[in-house]
């Protein structure tokens, strides 16, 4: 198994954090997105003890929303003690609604609105990310008619190439997000911020990409980013409080992943830190880092029920389930990898090859192709494995399909933390 929260049970059906998915699937229906808190505990607490560990003392770890964003995970996150950052009005929302304290909180995206700026601002949000002068200026001057000092940090692009798909890599200096620093631009905009009088400057922010499992890209990174401060210190004389280097750590989809240790991971960030902070005669500043994905991914699983099984002789065998891309369009969107088990019947041998078809009217509704699976039945339960990340935040209500519901799985039992959708809720909106 890719995830030691994975098993099989004595009747021969997968089991994912000790439950048997196919009675979760009886008792919740499905499509399901089953969610081991237990599992999201344990990795906020691994990073949030090894930057405790091996960064300067005020440095925290801030949980991703885009993840998975919804009242409980923010919650969790409180508990656990960790930072957030958000990218929207709904997730600063939610966040306040779920009693998150908002001073923890990190306001991202390459194009806030200035209505989006000032909910920000009117929620407590700490500190906002700003990604551009336009953006720069606009923060001051919504500060300036509400009398306060906003904390920032100014996003600049290093140019780092991540060797992640060209969607999830954010780092090149030709990306929609960030300030280049290649261009000098970066810089420059350094100097605007110092002369604003409603702008706390805390620092800087990077984000090379996603899904990365070696160390290689942070130190280029960090490189990158200590010659720029030490830039910034003998031309303006300013140094920066806070070092934010983004997220990126990669998680298991399929069995050929890497498997990665994110205290080594950290601890070998530190010593790039420490080897650039000599170098550069630069003190490392607090580090934050935004895990999302290796947070909530293996700490999530999808069920679906087993519709039409087709064979078609000389060609392909397609397996048609009662979701697909509204619930999970990253195979769509990115052809990603996922590990698909029969969960119904997880200890038989696997000897039919399938594509696993989703229900939505597109050809290119895929879940994953060339699956190795006993041949299932209908209404047989088949699992999606790692889907923690990136599937109930980016699912949709394409061909009015209702977004499947959340349930969390804990020692005290299992729970429903965002409610199935009913046709109703589909309509609620329509006049």
């Amino acid at each position: 198994m890719i995830c030691d929260n994975l098993s099989i049970n004595s009747s021969g059906h997968l089991c994912f954090a000790g439950y048997d998915t196919v009675g979760l699937a009886q008792k919740y229906g499905t499509p399901l997105y089953l969610m081991d808190e237990n599992k999201i505990r344990e990795n906020m607490r691994e990073y949030k003890t090894a930057f405790e560990k091996y960064f300067p003392k005020g440095s925290c770890p801030e949980y991703a929303s885009k993840a998975f964003s919804c009242k409980q995970i923010y919650r969790i996150a409180k508990e656990e003690g960790l930072n957030i950052d958000v990218v929207s009005m709904g997730e600063i929302y939610t966040a306040f609604k779920a009693g998150y304290p908002m001073e923890n909180c990190f306001f991202h995206g390459n194009n806030k609105t200035d209505k989006e700026i000032a909910f920000a601002m009117e929620s407590g949000v700490g500190c906002i990310v700003a990604d551009s002068e336009e953006e720069l200026f606009a923060i001051e001057k919504i500060a300036a008619q509400k009398g306060i000092t906003q904390k920032i940090l100014l996003r600049v692009t290093p140019g780092i190439d991540t060797h992640t798909h060209e969607k999830i890599s954010t780092g090149n200096v030709d990306s929609k997000f960030g300030i280049a620093i290649d261009t000098n631009q970066a810089k420059e905009t350094v100097g605007k911020i110092l002369k604003l009088k409603n702008i706390d400057f805390t620092g800087f922010h990077c984000h090379i990409g996603s899904q990365i499992f070696e160390s290689e890209p942070f130190d280029l990174a960090s490189e990158l980013m200590f010659r720029f401060i030490k830039d910034i210190k003998n031309t303006y004389g300013y140094t920066p409080r806070i070092l934010n280097l983004g997220g990126g750590f990669g998680v298991r989809y399929v069995e050929s992943d890497p498997k990665i240790s994110f205290t080594e991971k950290i601890a070998d960030i530190a010593e790039i830190l420490k080897k650039q902070s000599n170098a550069f005669q630069i003190e490392i500043p607090k580090i934050a880092m935004e895990p999302g994905r290796s947070i909530v991914a293996d700490a999530g699983l999808t069920l679906y029920s087993v519709g039409s099984v087709k064979e078609i002789t000389g060609y392909k065998n397609y397996v048609s389930i009662d979701g697909g891309m509204t619930d999970n369009p990253r195979y769509t969107l990115y052809q990603s990898p996922y590990t698909v088990i029969l969960a119904s019947r997880a200890n038989e041998k696997t000897d039919f090859c399938a594509t696993i078809a989703g229900r939505c009217c597109e050809e290119g509704d895929v879940i994953q192709e060339n699956v190795m699976l006993p041949k299932p039945n209908r209404n047989d339960i088949l699992a999606v494995l790692t889907t923690g990340a990136y599937n109930y935040s980016m699912a949709s209500n394409y061909n009015r399909v209702p977004r499947p519901p959340v349930v969390m799985l804990n020692e005290n039992g299992d729970y429903v933390a965002v409610k199935r959708e009913t046709l109703e809720d589909v309509c609620v909106l329509d006049i």
